[in-house]
């Protein structure tokens, strides 16, 4: 099965959810404070079986919050988290196990997403080198700065890496001028997007079969992460506030990314998207 032949089903899910004030994640909203959700994928691929893009929080991160130095990512960013919410309570509920999951697309090494690794003891883990090679030596205070907090992470983390490969993309992505196939079949193109977090990546998966990257987006899904806090301020450009920019790991390659993506978007008006902090967009049509 190769090219548009292929069809994943996307599944959005949510593993917890987390606490900020609104006008921080948008200019012009208003300072209330509310909850935003951790959201992660499962992916239905026809060959591969399921897959993750995520996982959301878990179990460890409220762990590593009554700890030192992870006490100080709960004070900045309060967390929530259901039993029902974790990531083997969603995989049950469709019939899997940890243990069924082989493959985890990692849009980013954050907290929130990446809170259940260590409970899939069987994946491999698709993500951009450069978001793990500035981040690996961080320890302590250094790196809860960056929203990372290395216990959460598998020991065998990096021999279970499996490095995305950016290549020339298909004009259908443009302006993208690189894209990593994925599975190698055209069911599913990490896009980079480095900014929020280094080596950060979208992802734009065929939902529909036959469905043209070229065309209108009938029949595409963007997942794409934390490049915006919700469907409407990445769909209508809307800049989050300063003084969130000053936690961005690069500003400059943050506005240059969400840019790239809502310029695909306006390309792609009929793609479903979905971002992690955010009710998903229902399915078009």
């Amino acid at each position: 099965m190769t090219g548009a032949g292929v069809a994943v089903q996307v599944v959005p899910l949510i593993a917890g959810e987390c606490l900020n004030i609104a006008a921080l994640t948008e200019r012009g909203a208003s300072w209330r404070v509310r909850a935003y959700p951790a959201g992660f994928a499962l992916l239905r691929h026809p060959v591969h079986g399921p897959v993750l893009f995520d996982t959301g929080y878990g179990p460890r991160v409220l762990r590593a919050m009554r700890r030192w130095p992870g006490v100080l990512y709960g004070l900045v960013t309060p967390v929530r988290l259901l039993a029902e919410e974790t990531v083997p309570a969603h995989l049950a509920r469709y019939g899997l196990t940890p243990g069924d999951i082989r493959n985890v697309i990692v849009s980013h090494l954050h907290a929130d997403h990446v809170g259940a690794l260590r409970d899939l003891p069987q994946a491999r883990f698709h993500l951009d080198p450069g978001a793990y090679a500035p981040l690996r030596s961080l320890q302590g205070v250094r790196a809860v700065r960056r929203a990372f907090l290395p216990d959460l992470l598998p020991p065998d983390f990096g021999a279970r890496i499996q490095a995305l490969e950016f290549r020339p993309a298909p004009p259908g992505l443009a302006p993208f001028e690189r894209a990593a196939d994925v599975f190698g079949d055209g069911s599913a193109y990490a896009l980079p997007v480095p900014g929020h977090a280094p080596g950060m990546v979208a992802l734009v998966v065929r939902t529909g079969v036959g469905a043209p990257l070229e065309g209108d987006g009938t029949g595409l899904t963007l997942l794409a992460g934390d490049v915006a806090y919700s469907v409407r301020g990445l769909r209508g450009g809307r800049e989050v506030h300063p003084l969130t920019r000053l936690v961005f790991f690069d500003p400059a390659q943050e506005r240059l990314s969400r840019r790239r993506l809502g310029e695909w978007l306006r390309n792609h008006p009929r793609a479903r998207v979905i971002v992690s902090h955010d009710a998903p967009e229902p399915q078009h049509g």
